[in-house]
C-alpha cells in the first residue's frame, strides 16, 4: 500500500474551514484495495460500500469509488471501487461542493469543484447534475441549510431547481421511512431546525414525505414559531418536534408517525399535548380527579422529569403567535400535585392486602384523595 494516499474528506474539512466544532472524521483512501486494508488490521463494514474501520481510532476509511445510477432510489447505484479511481473522481460523486473538499496529510486542500468559493459565498450548491439521481439529497440539502443557516448560508438557485426536479420524479417514494426520520432527527438537532421544514416545503418534498406538516404550514404560516423559540434553548429533539406537532390532531400525528417512522417518545409527547391542550390551559380550574387524569395521561405521574420539558415547550408556545396558555404557566401547581401523588406509597396499600387491579384502583383513589387535601 506504499502508493496509496489517505485524505480527510467531507464534513470535517467543511466545518474546520467554517470554524465549527468537528464531530466526525471521515477519510478516503486512494490507490488501495480491500485486501491491503484488511492486512493492515482495518475491519470492513457494510457489504455495499468499501468502508473500513481503523484498527485503533475506529474512524471510517472508505476506498475511493465512483457510482453509476442503475436503479431507483438512493440505493439504486452500481459502486466501482478500484486503486485506479482518483481523488477527483471520488469527490465528483459527492452531493455538495462544500462537502467535496479533501485535506492531505500535510494540511493542503484539494478542492476541484469550488467548495471553498461556495463557503465564502455562503452557498449550498450541488457538485454535478448527478445530484438529481439520489432522492436522499433533497433531505441532505435541507439539513445542511438548517445546519448552516445561522452563518448566512442559502441554497443556490440552480440547486433549488434540481430539488424541484427530483421531487417531481417518483424517486422520493423510494426513500426508507427510517432514513427520512434519521435525516429529520439530525436537522432537529441543528441550530436552525425550522429551516429544514421550510426548504422541504419550498421544493414540494414536504407534501410527499410529511403531508400532515405540509397541510399545517399551508393553513398556519406561523406554525414553526414554537420550534424557532425552542431552538434558542438546548431543548431535546423530542421537545423540538413536539413544538410543531402539538398543532396537529391525533389522526394527523398518527399519519405522520407512519410516514417517517417516528419513534414513540416524540409521538407520545406530541399526542399528549395535542389531546390535552384545553385541560392544560384551564389547569387551575380542574378538580382533583381531572388533574390526576391529566397528569397520568401526560405521562408525568410515571415520569415527573418530563415536566420541565413540557413547561419549556408551553413557554415557547406562549411566546409564539399560537399561545397555549393565556396566563402564567401552572408549573408550580403541577409540581406540588406530582409531589402529592408520589407521596402515596404502593407498599403501604400492599400491606393492607391490595394486589393486582385492586391495588391499581386503590392507588389511584389514594392519590386523588391526596390531591383533594
Amino acid at each position: 500500500m506504499s502508493t496509496s494516499q489517505t485524505y480527510l474528506v467531507g464534513g470535517a474539512v467543511r466545518d474546520k474551514l467554517l470554524g465549527l466544532p468537528v464531530h466526525e472524521h471521515d477519510y478516503v483512501v486512494v490507490g488501495s484495495t480491500p485486501e491491503a486494508l484488511v492486512a493492515q488490521g482495518y475491519t470492513q463494514v457494510g457489504k455495499d460500500f468499501p468502508v473500513f474501520l481503523h484498527p485503533q481510532s475506529k474512524q471510517e476509511y472508505a476506498l475511493a469509488r465512483t457510482e453509476r445510477k442503475a436503479g431507483q432510489g438512493y440505493t439504486g447505484f452500481d459502486v466501482y471501487a478500484s486503486p485506479k479511481v482518483t481523488l477527483e473522481e471520488d469527490l465528483l460523486r459527492r452531493d455538495l461542493t462544500i462537502n467535496a473538499i479533501a485535506q492531505a496529510d500535510d494540511g493542503s486542500l484539494i478542492d476541484p469543484y469550488g467548495g471553498q468559493q461556495d463557503l465564502q459565498a455562503k452557498l449550498i450548491r450541488h457538485v454535478s447534475p448527478a445530484f438529481s439521481e439520489d432522492p436522499l439529497r433533497v433531505l441532505r440539502a435541507a439539513r445542511f441549510a438548517a445546519h448552516l443557516h445561522h452563518l448566512g448560508f442559502s441554497i443556490a438557485p440552480e440547486t433549488q431547481a434540481l430539488l424541484i426536479t427530483l421531487v417531481r420524479s417518483s424517486e422520493l417514494n423510494t426513500l426508507a421511512k427510517e432514513r427520512i426520520w434519521q435525516e429529520t432527527c439530525k436537522a432537529l438537532a441543528s441550530q436552525s431546525p425550522w429551516v429544514y421544514f421550510e426548504v422541504l416545503e419550498q421544493c414540494g418534498a414536504l407534501d410527499q414525505l410529511m403531508s400532515p406538516l405540509a397541510e399545517l404550514l399551508s393553513r398556519k404560516p406561523h406554525a414553526l414559531t414554537g420550534l424557532q423559540l425552542l431552538s434558542q434553548t438546548d431543548a431535546s429533539v423530542d421537545l423540538r418536534l413536539a413544538g410543531i406537532l402539538y398543532q396537529l390532531n391525533k389522526l394527523q400525528i398518527e399519519d405522520l408517525a407512519a410516514q417517517i417512522k417516528l419513534p414513540n417518545a416524540p409521538k407520545t409527547l406530541a399526542l399528549a399535548i395535542s389531546n390535552h391542550q384545553r385541560a392544560l390551559r384551564a389547569y387551575d380550574e380542574l378538580d382533583a380527579p381531572q388533574r390526576h387524569h391529566l397528569l397520568s395521561s401526560l405521562g408525568l405521574v410515571r415520569k415527573p422529569e418530563l415536566l420541565t420539558a413540557l413547561m419549556t415547550l408551553c413557554q415557547a408556545i406562549t411566546q409564539s403567535k399560537e399561545p397555549l396558555f393565556g396566563w402564567s404557566s401552572p408549573q408550580a401547581q403541577i409540581s406540588a400535585d406530582l409531589n402529592a401523588i408520589n407521596s402515596v406509597k404502593p407498599a403501604k396499600l400492599m400491606a393492607q392486602g391490595y394486589s393486582g387491579k385492586d391495588l391499581g384502583e386503590a392507588l389511584k383513589q389514594a392519590q386523588v384523595a391526596q390531591l383533594e387535601r
